[in-house]
């Protein structure tokens, strides 16, 4: 057994390998101030045929690690939740670029939680943990992975804040990396500067070197070696005929605007390729089909390279066309329709009440999320037939990327009771959706009425990197996202940046690069976010008719109980009366809501009955609720009932109550008398009832 301790911060770290799942290509825990995680990685020994990398991370949480039993019936963990989702995919995108090109071996690494201190986020240990086995299996692995979590507050830098820290930061980033080199940024912040962003990254990655040191040390004690990478095929001389013989015409196709007309004449053009070329005995056609991808590759960089005009006709800091449009679908509460290039999204907002809000049962405990923020990526939207079903990895990712994008600006609850779901269909997708929804939320909130503090819009930045040549570019087409080093997401209000996300395929981006990408974000951002005022830049002045209304009022506390009754029969008896939703706080304030104001109206006046009381004199509008030999009671608001003698149900002499009134009858009755007891003497005599 081999343990490496060293200090994070405040906090103790504690690396160790060698006692549990030894059966693993590689195990170790890692430790943080009681939060544990269990990393075990598996490769097969097989090499694959397929033409992209294997590799699975899945993050999954216990119960039992925070002393909890799960809910439900069975009482075990069941499918991911999404917070599992996001982590996995956190670890994913900085593991995935650090494996050699030509290893294609499935890779398969767990990590569990397996103890959990709520202090401290799971996401940082499991992060180090699954950088640490992967240099314990001995893969052919560039560099060591380590990662911080930095949080901002008075104009300080956090190193890995704990929860109780997080809840007042401005800030929360996670940034990985190795040695030499940022990889991975995701971060949430309250419209930061870029200069502010740029010296977290920096922050993050001056503070990670002891992890990676330590990460070093063990694998060196442990006596582990690496193995080599296997030397990738030499296809120069078919690379240099197809250049040579199909090289002008990719470089034609590269210059059609239309994407789906572009992949078609790529595909016709790759058919040519490895039909002319096919060498039959040999079956070299995977060969041929991978060289021509890799010569489309170059060609695209190079061309971007040389200063050349890019695939669609724009320079590098140009944003392609927008279109905006809002309150586009009639019955919603809220709809915008952003367009921009070949890449739209369709996003409506619906308004709900406080019962509408997302329970989700964390570790933590109990939260209450008033704000959903969710992101469809159907097949139609890039041309493609696939499975309608549960959000994939990348649809959830994608929703909590663009939520963090909008999250500064939401109103408190206090100042905009609703509760929010904002639901983003990409119907075009060439790039940057995920920012295409940014911008299309900002949009059909503030249609929905939702005073968000300020509009808000998103970019994606690429880049491509040769040797001391690269050139950073603005608003990445697909192709250029997959062809190029870099996918740059900012997302911000003209002030600052409320969300960042960068994933990095190559070593040498320096912070001059992302100083000039952030720079170049920031004016495509101030550019998008022009267009989109001049077609609505503030929120409408009132929520749509088709959404709830609300009704603010406050009785005294000692009231409360009345106003919910036994077992909350008064509270369901005026919902169902009204047809009004109704939340009741500890401190006496009640908030009534309805599509229609005059549901809310009446719900308000029941309650002001109730806490107010049977008032002498007054007529009151009640269902008989009980005949007896002497009289009727009558109930006169939901909490109370009054008794009608059988001598003031009528001038006229009545023999028997039932001759006059049946249980279920609705009749106006004046209030006679209210004892000390609390008990209500009603008369019907004198009062009209047909009125």
């Amino acid at each position: 057994m081999h343990t490496k301790i060293f200090d994070l911060g405040t906090q103790s770290v504690k690396i160790e390998t060698g006692l549990i799942a030894k059966q693993a290509n590689a195990s170790a825990t890692v430790d943080i101030d009681g939060t544990v995680i269990l990393a075990t990685i598996v490769a097969s020994s097989e090499p694959n045929d397929r033409d992209f990398f294997p590799l699975t991370v899945n993050y999954n949480e216990k119960t039992y690690a925070a002393g909890k039993i799960p809910g439900g019936f069975f009482k075990r963990e069941g499918r991911p939740t999404e917070k599992e989702t996001l982590i996995s995919r956190l670890i994913d995108r900085p593991l995935r670029p650090l494996f050699a090109s030509t290893y294609n071996q499935e890779v398969q690494i767990i990590l569990t939680l397996v103890s959990l201190n709520p202090e401290i986020d799971p996401e940082i240990p499991a992060l180090i943990a699954a950088s640490t086995v992967v240099k314990l299996a001995g893969l052919p692995f560039n560099g060591t992975l380590g990662a911080v979590k930095v949080g901002f507050d008075n104009d300080q830098y956090i190193l890995n804040p704990t929860s109780t820290q997080l809840a007042t930061s401005k800030l929360d980033l996670t940034v990985a990396g190795t040695s030499n080199a940022v990889l991975m940024v995701e971060s949430e912040a309250d419209q930061l500067t870029e200069k502010q962003m740029l010296d977290a990254v920096n922050f993050g990655h001056d503070n990670m070197q002891i992890i990676i040191k330590a990460i070093d040390e063990l694998i060196a004690e442990v006596g582990i070696s690496q193995q080599e990478a296997k030397e990738p095929e030499d296809n120069s001389d078919l690379y240099n005929l197809i250049k040579s013989s199909y090289g002008e015409k990719i470089s034609s196709v590269y210059q059609i605007i239309e994407k789906q007309e572009r992949y078609e004449k790529l595909s016709l053009l790759k058919d040519e390729v490895i039909k002319n070329e096919l060498n039959e005995e040999e079956d070299n056609s995977e060969m041929i089909s991978k060289v021509f991808d890799n010569l489309k590759k170059d060609i695209v960089r190079e061309r971007i390279l040389s200063g050349e005009k890019r695939i669609d006709g724009r320079d590098s800091t140009t944003v392609r066309p927008i279109s905006v449009q809002t309150g586009v679908l009639p019955r919603t509460h809220g709809s915008a329709l952003f367009t921009r290039g070949e890449t739209q999204a369709l996003v409506v907002t619906t308004l709900g009440t406080n019962k509408d809000a997302q329970i989700i049962d964390s570790l933590s405990g109990r939260i209450e999320d008033s704000f959903i923020f969710h992101y469809n990526f159907p097949p139609y939207s890039v041309g493609e037939i696939g499975m309608i079903g549960s959000p994939k990895r990348r649809e959830i990712g994608h929703g909590k990327l663009a939520r963090r994008g909008v999250q500064a600006v939401m109103p408190t609850q206090e100042d905009f009771p609703y509760t929010v779901r904002v639901v983003s269909e990409i119907t075009e997708s060439n790039g940057s959706s995920s920012m295409a929804s940014v911008c299309g939320s900002s949009l059909s909130m503030m249609d929905a009425g939702v005073p968000l503090k300020a509009p808000v819009a998103g970019i994606a930045m690429g880049l491509v990197k040769e040797g001391d040549r690269h050139v950073v570019l603005t608003d990445i087409l697909g192709d250029e996202d997959h062809l190029g080093d870099m996918d740059f997401k900012v997302a911000g209000t003209a002030t600052g940046i409320n969300a960042l996300q960068m994933d990095i395929k190559i070593d040498g981006i320096t912070s001059d690069i992302m100083e000039t990408a952030l720079n170049q974000a920031r004016e495509a951002r101030l550019h998008i976010l022009d267009e989109m005022n001049k077609e609505l830049s503030t929120a409408r002045e009132d929520v749509s008719e088709f959404a709830p209304r609300y009704t603010h009022m406050k009785v005294d506390q000692s009231k409360i109980a009345e106003v919910i009754g036994k077992g909350g029969a008064v509270i369901k008896s005026i919902v169902e009366q009204t047809g009004a939703v109704i939340d009741i706080n500890d401190d006496g304030v009640i908030k009534i809501a309805a599509s229609d104001q005059s549901k809310s109206d009446h719900a308000k006046s029941i309650i002001e009955e109730i806490t107010a009381g049977p008032q002498v004199d007054k007529i009151y509008e009640g269902k008989v609720a009980k005949i007896m030999d002497f009289g009727a009671f009558v109930a006169i608001t939901p909490n109370k009932d009054g008794l009608v003698h059988i001598s003031q149900i009528s001038e006229e002499r009545v023999k028997d109550v039932k001759d006059v009134l049946s249980e279920g009858d609705v009749v106006k009755v004046k209030v006679l008398e209210v004892d000390k007891q609390g008990r209500v003497k009603l008369t019907m005599k004198g009062v009209d009832q047909n009125t």
